[in-house]
């Protein structure tokens, strides 16, 4: 079995989320894996869609090394693409198609990697592969599957499959999503004195949030914390004071600042006006570059962290947050084949020699971790 080819055949699968349908390619994954000795578990996020759960040479004494990814993908865009998204094109060393990078070229080479581990020797405590569903509008599949009580067990490791160059990362900040409210009184906008206007309500608390400052020390790994608005309505009619109005705010946290106390800051600068519902709230996640598990993968791949301007973070969120601490906050690293400035893009494509390189980069770490056990 080879990776282009497997990713081809993901890439088939139209998974766009909305509505995500992962089943067909939870199954047709699942049966490659079940066909090469693994137990697999299809736990139900929803209708016509499901996470895979499969593991292979589990023991008692030793937790096993999870390799992890998600299935679904983001639409399309409005923009013309050059060839079928929906079929794997190769073209001077890329491979052109919707989730080529983002991330079924990651979850292909995992899955090849897990299956030739077992060819020489079991790995010890085995492997634990986990792709979900729904990740891509804030990791809501793997969230659910900790909430429903899903026995996922502990790990020795975690490496997520993530776009990163095959270049590891060691954390990521947390995401907290939020939608914000504001309600008023309406009224003709010929006698707004007569209303209360919740766009004004709602324009007040942005401008508070443009201001806001966490007073927090940086993170080392991390950086600041980050806080954005990126939606607004409000209003029905041009001639009306308008009664309601929403928007959003995306706060990217740290381990120096952790979703709990954002929500609490937030609700002490905007008020008792403005009513705040979460969306998505999960922390940041962050392991030392000294820790045995990250040394061996930097040696792996070549990589020196104390190197002044190394990256050691990824931009983005990942299920990471939901699995590290779920899974006994095991030593996490963010590692895959796929080119992070192609994600959600147009004419999006992953380098062919990046996935081959995938496979080994997975298959060693797998051996090696054996020897930290």
């Amino acid at each position: 079995m080879k990776v282009v080819t497997l990713t081809q055949e993901l890439i088939e699968f139209n998974t766009v989320n909305p509505p995500g349908n992962e089943e067909a390619i939870a199954r047709f994954i699942g049966s490659i894996l079940f066909d090469h000795g693994f137990n697999v578990d299809y736990p139900k996020y929803s209708e016509g869609r499901l996470n895979v759960i499969a593991s292979k040479g589990l023991s008692k004494d030793v937790a096993p090394i999870v390799l992890t990814g998600h299935l679904d993908m983001v639409p399309l865009g409005a923009k013309e693409w050059k060839t079928d998204p929906f079929k794997a094109v190769i073209s001077d060393g890329k491979l052109f198609g919707r989730g080529s990078t983002d991330m079924k070229g990651g979850i292909a080479a995992m899955a090849i990697a897990a299956i030739e581990s077992f060819l020489d020797s079991a790995p010890l405590g085995g492997i634990k592969l986990i792709f979900t569903a729904n990740e891509e509008m804030g990791c809501h599949g793997a969230q659910h599957l900790c909430e429903s009580g899903y026995d996922i067990g502990k790990a020795s490791a975690i490496v997520v499959g993530e776009p990163t160059s095959n270049f590891p990362l060691i954390g990521h900040k947390g995401g907290l999503y939020m939608s914000a409210h504001t309600m008023g009184v309406t009224a003709h906008s010929s006698m707004p004195e007569l209303g209360d206007n919740a766009i004004y309500k709602a324009a007040r608390a942005i401008n508070k949030i443009e201001d806001l400052k966490f007073s927090v020390m940086s993170d080392d790994l991390l950086g600041y914390p980050t806080i954005n608005v990126g939606k607004m309505h409000g209003g029905l009619n041009l001639n009306s004071v308008p009664d309601s109005a929403e928007f959003t705010i995306d706060v990217r946290s740290t381990t120096k600042l952790q979703n709990r106390e954002a929500i609490k800051i937030l609700g002490e600068t905007l008020g008792s006006q403005v009513s705040l519902k979460r969306m998505v709230d999960l922390n940041a996640i962050a392991t030392s570059e000294n820790h045995p598990f990250i040394e061996m993968v930097a040696k792996i791949c070549g990589i020196d962290y104390s190197l002044e301007g190394t990256k050691k973070a990824a931009t983005y969120l990942t299920d990471a947050a939901v699995l590290t601490p779920w899974m006994n906050n095991a030593p996490t690293v963010i590692l895959g084949p796929g080119e992070a400035y192609m994600a959600h893009q147009t004419n999006e494509f992953c380098y062919v020699h990046k996935l081959e390189e995938a496979v080994v980069l997975y298959k060693r770490i797998i051996k090696e971790n054996n020897n930290l056990n």
